[in-house]
Formats: C-alpha cells, structure tokens, sequence
C-alpha cells in the first residue's frame, strides 16, 4: 500500500505515539480507538472534543517539524498537499514513520480508514467505523434517489467567486442527499467562476455557512442571481458537512432536511 505522495506504507510495528496533523485522521483516530495513543496534533483539529485535550503542535500545512520531533512519535500523519512534502521527507529522513493522506472523497475515506486501521492495529474497529458511515449515507441517498434533485451552487470564497466543483466530498453528499451541484461537471475540488457564469447556470438554491447568509441576500452583486432574489439562500452547519470523516452520514442527512424536511427517518 501507498500513501498519496506514492510512498510505500510499512506496516507491522504498533505504533504508540501518534502525531496527526490532518484533522480528518485525528477524528477517524479516536473512532477507531487509537485516540489515546496520539501526543500531538494540528490546531485545526478539534473534533471530537477528546481531541482539544492532545498537545497542539502549531499549522497543519507547512508544519514545524521541530515541534513534531519533540513529541518524539514513532508514526506522523500528514494531508496530502505540495506545502505537506518537504516536512514528510524531513520526518522521513529522521527515521519517523510517516504517511501522507488527502481525504477529499468518500471513497478515499472508506480507503484510508481501512488503512489507518491496519497501520494502528484496529482493523476491525476501522471496518465498523466505514461500515456505519456507509450504512448512514446508503439510507440517504435511498430516502431520496426518487425525489426532484434541485441544483445547488456552494460559493467558498467571494473576491474572487470561488466555487465548490464536482471533485469535492460536499458535491457527493449533495447528489446522495437529493440535490445537484451546479458545477459538478468540473471535476476539481474547488474552481474560480464569474458571477455571469453562475447567472447562466442559474442554480436552484445557494449554500453558505449561517453568518454568510445575510450577506449574500443583500449584496447588490449576488442579487443579480435569482435563487437570491427568490430567498432560496440556504444556510448549513459548516461544522459537520466541512469534514470527510466519521460523521459524514450526518452530513449527508442535515442536508437533505434542507432541501427534503421529512423525507429521511
């Protein structure tokens, strides 16, 4: 097995002292019950609330590897981004077990949970936690494979537009929770777009976190796009649905209540 920078994951040893600066690993961590054994983390990671209790070891990306040196662990975890590879191959070269992973589907977090598992030694504990998530996200997408699939623009970013595109975790829990991104025809995770644009798609609904969603309802420019004149501004909890992890049947079900109150049990 390869971690996403293509380096080859040893397996065998038990590792006993983790530093995971990837919030989505540390959270896949203690539901696998691998939790204790971490003695440092990102800043970014705060979930689940044991998390907050592991010493912080500053950003994720770019991260000090002198204060990952100093947890003295035996297994660092990393995201998977160009600013990540130079302090994996200086953990690397300092003898440190180290995988890279990037998360940024469903399907590579069923994949890289298993992985975790075997890596940790909590194999069968990661092959429950998959098997919940994907039993969660099953009894969404049946609840609603049958009902009108409203298009959906998710705008991250203003000054530019930047937009969520069809290579996104959150564009896959739209389609399962009974809508469509309006850029899911991009297969990148995240795009630059022009307000003429989106006017010409013409989206259902907008999605944004709740303190953007005044925002956008008075904002001249967006106005001109007529899900915001409509009022079809919706607001979701960026807290659950911002994450690839162990909660994403819930962040599957929040957002088919916005645009399907009732139709899942």
């Amino acid at each position: 097995m390869r971690d996403d920078f293509g380096v080859a994951i040893p397996l065998g040893r038990r590792p006993e002292r983790i530093v995971s600066l990837n919030p989505t690993t540390t959270e896949i961590l203690f539901a696998i019950g691998a939790g204790p054994r971490l003695v440092g983390r990102s800043k970014w990671d705060t979930f689940p609330a044991a998390a907050a209790k592991v010493p912080s070891l500053g950003d994720a990306l770019r991260p000090s590897v002198e204060a990952v040196l100093g947890a003295h662990p035996d297994l660092v975890l990393l995201y998977a981004s160009a600013d990540d590879r130079a302090a994996a191959d200086r953990l690397r070269q300092a003898g440190i077990t180290t995988v890279s992973f990037k998360i940024d589907s469903i399907t590579q977090f069923a994949r890289d949970t298993r992985v975790l598992g075997r890596l940790t030694g909590d194999s069968a504990a990661a092959d429950r936690v998959v098997d919940t998530v994907m039993a969660a996200l099953d009894r969404v997408r049946q609840a609603t494979a049958r009902l009108h699939h409203p298009t959906v623009l998710v705008p991250t970013w203003d000054k530019p537009v930047i937009v969520l595109g069809g290579g996104s975790f959150v564009s896959q829990l739209l389609d399962i929770a009974g809508a469509r991104n309006v850029y899911a025809d991009q297969p990148v995770p995240s795009l630059t777009v022009t307000l003429e644009d989106v006017l010409r798609r013409n989206p259902d609904y907008i999605l944004v976190g709740a303190s953007d969603v005044e925002k956008l309802r008075t904002s001249p420019q967006w106005r001109a796009i007529p899900a915001v004149r409509n009022g079809h501004v919706l607001a979701y909890d960026e807290n659950l649905v911002s994450r690839p992890s162990v909660e994403l049947g819930a962040a599957a079900r929040s957002l088919a209540d916005l645009f399907h109150p009732g139709a899942v049990k």
